[in-house]
């Protein structure tokens, strides 16, 4: 056994134990083929930069639920990776080079991607350091990288056999394009704001010369790139004008007015202009009319050779300058500000604009079809809660194909490569033999392509007949937070179920949010962000990890509280001095913790094993069911409430004692269960459980592979619950009576029970050591028939009513002479708020909320002092 500090110090806790684990190898999987195999593979963090909150909240959750099945004799695998995050990394690198005067394209992309492979190896150490202090049981032995061997063949030969299912093509399409990074992005790359706007409105006139339509727009700058002006189908405003044609303002080339259904007529004047390359929906329209499409603006957001004079001006300051040329000609009739919502990149946080570019797609209903079908069928995944399931049907039903193309260096470069001579294109999974002759295409792949691969890529597929892949796939649990069920769940679970005709996991725990103390969520921009390291070093990682587990529920935001931490701290240090209690009352030769005799058992020992039968239970269930929320308060309730505050308490007694024989079971009793509570702790709390463990006789090297608490049928005892319960609220209702008047628990004084059933008179007979050792009473009664005492304190339990004379709780002499005192301050109190209020200067001129409150105190005072008066009224007749 290891002498324990006065105090829990985390730091002294936590120091070197991860070493320790990792040098005697107990994350690796067991090997036990007979053993059900159990696995999570880590969502990988992105080499961006350090972990935050929301990163600590996934992991706490994953290696808690690892620690769970590995103690439960499960064959686990927790398997560790990080994501290279193309456009996020690329975006960091890129600007930290700004900053040294450095540009990607003077560098070239071989010594660029050299730059970002620097820094993704700077920060996947800082992120190794991370999970370290976090105590996450990963297996290091099988760390991936998006970017590595094994995942970019997979990769490779993922977009190969979509591209040959006719589910990838290349194609001309408005995409959304990032023009300070100068890369297409999904959809779900782009944020919405609300930023300030305007509606421009221009006159476009006829080529007749018969006037002028009007025409609102937002974007003035594209309209270099109109090929059309388009209304409703049908409407009688316009009848007579469509097919005219109009003359494009400062431009004077002709466009046809057309007919379609894109058009509202209730919005603004029915009439619209159509840009085909710079608008989504104006590109179908173009297709559905055969129009030119026109791209006006460079890869930058300039604007190109199309805008004529204003090419090379930034497509903002030309906005600027084109509407001051309108409204000098004659064109601009009015501008009418607006608040909109306008696309910003995620990344860079420029305006996005809607663009014209030739990218490669995925083809997206057909894989689709595969979930929504699948999720109709047992082999479907599981969401908790369930009602995210209907976000990721949602998304399925109302999906868009998937631009995959990015015009990046940082990345896997899209195995593409098109012949110099003829211009044909070749898709392999290996480039082409007469390499000289073809030319690769220079963009990269979106991140998510390959993370959507990584339950299956991450475990050796596409080699089926590795043993990762067939034992531990399809993988146990995901772990992520509910906003990026669009962004990577939906994408892993089309690509498990194409790739492998598997769903990829089980099941999806999400959670939610990490908020601040305002409920705001976290961002650099609001400087309320929090660093998971910096609270592991203030309060310890079993702290964090209590806090991130105890605190939430399914699919719910949480809010960061430094009071919860302290708290868990607090709960942390509670088991520390408990354990600390129970090791030190243990004989020099005290054997590991064995099974006890249930025989010998007295009510408090049978009350405290039943409830630890029911702790394992319930907390077995509720970790399986996720609920790690209400786990938590069965493990608190019982850990300080039942063990600490009670069982301990109650075990003094005989510790104290002379009989032998009584002390040695209770010290068996107290080992076994403080075992057994260490171990429910264990997954929670990794560090502190394992040096208390250690530091108590056991069996084993480690208590991260000893076997999970089972519930014993010898344990059950409803009566001794019952019992127990009503022992306990008749201590703890003459502790309440003994605080109420100031009566030291020391002092002896006569008690009267007055029980409602004569049946549990035996509970109080049977435990008198226990009442005379907590309730120190001089005279106890206890009967069905008691008469109660004219004066005393009365308490009212299930069961009973309790009485104490009052006499015996004070002197009565002395009471009165307080009582008298008080009175006469009350009597003080009441006159100076009946003269203020009799005063018609401050009723007339106070605010009637002033005026209010002294009423209030006047009528507090009159109360309380008529409670003294009744008080020292009952002192006088007890005389």
């Amino acid at each position: 056994m290891t002498d324990l500090a006065p105090k829990y110090n985390p730091n002294e806790v936590e120091k070197g134990r991860y070493q320790e684990w990792l040098d005697e190898d107990l994350f690796k999987p067991s090997g036990d083929k007979k053993a059900h195999p159990y696995s999570i593979v880590i969502p990988p963090p992105n080499v961006t930069g350090k972990l935050h909150l929301g990163h600590a909240w996934d992991t706490a959750i994953q290696d808690t639920l690892i620690r769970f099945k590995r103690m439960e004799g499960y064959d686990t695998l927790y398997l560790p990776g990080m994501d290279h995050a193309g456009i996020a990394t690329q975006a960091k690198v890129e600007a930290k080079l700004r900053k040294q005067g450095k540009d990607r394209h003077q560098m070239g992309r071989e010594a660029f991607v050299k730059q970002v492979w620097d820094w993704k190896d700077e920060y996947a150490n800082i992120i190794k350091g991370q999970w370290a202090k976090m105590g996450l049981s990963l297996d290091y032995s099988r760390e991936r990288f998006t970017l590595d061997k094994g995942l970019s063949k997979a990769v490779r030969k993922v977009f190969v056999q979509l591209y040959n299912e006719g589910l990838i093509y290349r194609g001309e399409y408005i995409i959304n394009w990032d023009p300070e990074l100068q890369t297409a992005l999904s959809d779900i790359e782009v944020i919405h704001k609300d930023d300030k706007g305007a509606f421009y409105h221009v006159k476009y006139p006829f080529a007749d010369g018969s006037g002028f339509v009007e025409i609102a727009t937002t974007r003035p700058e594209t309209m270099f790139g109109d090929t059309a002006v388009a209304v409703a189908p049908g409407d009688e405003r316009y009848k007579d004008i469509v097919g005219k044609e109009l003359v494009l303002p400062l431009v004077g080339r002709h466009i046809p007015i057309i007919e379609d259904q894109h058009v509202d007529p209730e919005f603004g004047t029915g009439l619209v202009k159509i840009t085909p390359a710079h608008d989504p929906n104006d590109f179908q329209v173009g297709n559905r009319h055969n129009l030119e499409r026109i791209n006006v603006m460079n890869d930058d957001g300039t604007m190109n050779e199309e805008a004529g004079k204003y090419a090379g001006m930034d497509r903002f300051e030309a906005r600027e300058a084109l509407v001051k040329e309108l409204k000098k000609e004659g064109y601009l009739i009015k501008v009418e500000p607006i608040v909109h919502s306008v696309g910003h990149s995620e990344r860079s946080g420029v305006q996005v604009e809607p663009r014209l570019s030739k990218q490669w797609f995925v083809k997206m209903k057909p894989l689709a079809e595969e979930v929504l079908k699948n999720q109709k069928t047992d082999g479907k995944v599981n969401f908790v809660p369930e009602r995210f399931e209907g976000t990721l049907n949602h998304w399925m039903e109302d999906v868009h194909d998937w631009v995959i193309s990015r015009q990046l260096w940082w990345g896997h470069r899209i195995p593409a490569w098109y012949n110099k001579k003829t211009g044909e294109t070749y898709v392999g999974e290996e480039a082409p033999k007469d390499i000289e002759n073809w030319e690769q295409d220079p963009d990269v792949l979106d991140t998510w392509f390959s993370s959507a691969l990584w339950p299956f890529s991450t475990l050796g597929w596409p080699d089926t007949d590795n043993p990762d892949f067939k034992r531990y796939f399809p993988t146990n649990t995901l772990v992520t937070g509910y906003d990026i069920i669009f962004f990577w769940v939906s994408r892993m679970i089309f690509q498990g179920l194409h790739f492998t005709k598997k769903r990829p996991f089980k099941d999806v725990v999400l959670h939610g949010l990490m908020r601040d103390e305002q409920g705001r969520k976290m961002s650099k921009s609001l400087g309320n962000g929090v660093d998971p390291m910096d609270v592991v070093d203030k309060y310890g990682a079993d702290a964090l990890r209590w806090f991130l587990l105890n605190g939430t529920a399914p699919g719910q935001d949480t809010r960061y509280d430094p009071k919860k931490l302290a708290a868990a701290w607090n709960f942390i240090n509670k088991i520390w001095n408990a354990s600390r209690f129970v090791i030190m009352n243990l004989p020099e030769d005290a054997k590991p913790a064995h099974m006890p005799d249930t025989t010998q058992f007295d009510l408090a020992d049978s009350w405290i094993f039943d409830r630890l039968n029911h702790t394992v239970s319930e907390v077995t269930r509720l970790f399986d069911e996720y609920k790690f929320g209400e786990a938590g308060r069965e493990l608190y309730n019982f850990i300080w409430n039942d063990f600490c505050d009670w069982y301990i308490e109650i075990s003094k007694v005989a510790l104290n004692g002379d009989d032998e024989e009584l002390k040695a079971r209770k010290q068996e009793n107290l080992i076994w269960i403080l075992d057994q509570i260490l171990r429910l702790m264990h997954p929670i709390m990794p560090f502190v459980t394992e040096k208390l463990w250690l530091s108590m006789p056991h069996e084993g090297k480690s208590i991260m592979t000893a076997k999970y608490p089972e519930t014993h049928a010898e344990f059950e005892n409803k009566q001794a619950d019952n019992d127990m319960a009503f022992l306990i609220e008749v201590i703890k209702a003459v502790r309440n009576i003994r605080m109420e008047v100031n009566a030291p628990m020391s002092s002896q004084i006569d008690i009267m029970i007055q029980l409602d059933d004569e049946a549990n008179k035996h509970i109080l007979d049977d435990n008198f050591e226990y009442v005379e050792n907590f309730l120190h009473p001089k005279d106890l009664q206890v009967a069905a028939d008691i008469e109660a005492p004219k004066l005393a304190k009365t308490a009212v339990i299930p069961g009973a009513q309790i009485f104490v004379p009052l006499t015996e709780l004070v002197n009565v002499d002395d009471e009165l002479k307080k009582m008298e005192k008080e009175e006469k301050r009350l009597e003080e109190e009441v006159q100076r708020a009946e003269k203020k209020l009799a005063n018609q200067g401050f009723v007339a001129h106070a605010p009637e909320a002033v005026v209010n409150k002294e009423k209030e105190k006047q009528a507090d005072y009159e109360s309380q002092l008529a409670g003294v008066r009744e008080r020292m009224k009952e002192l006088k007749e007890s005389k």
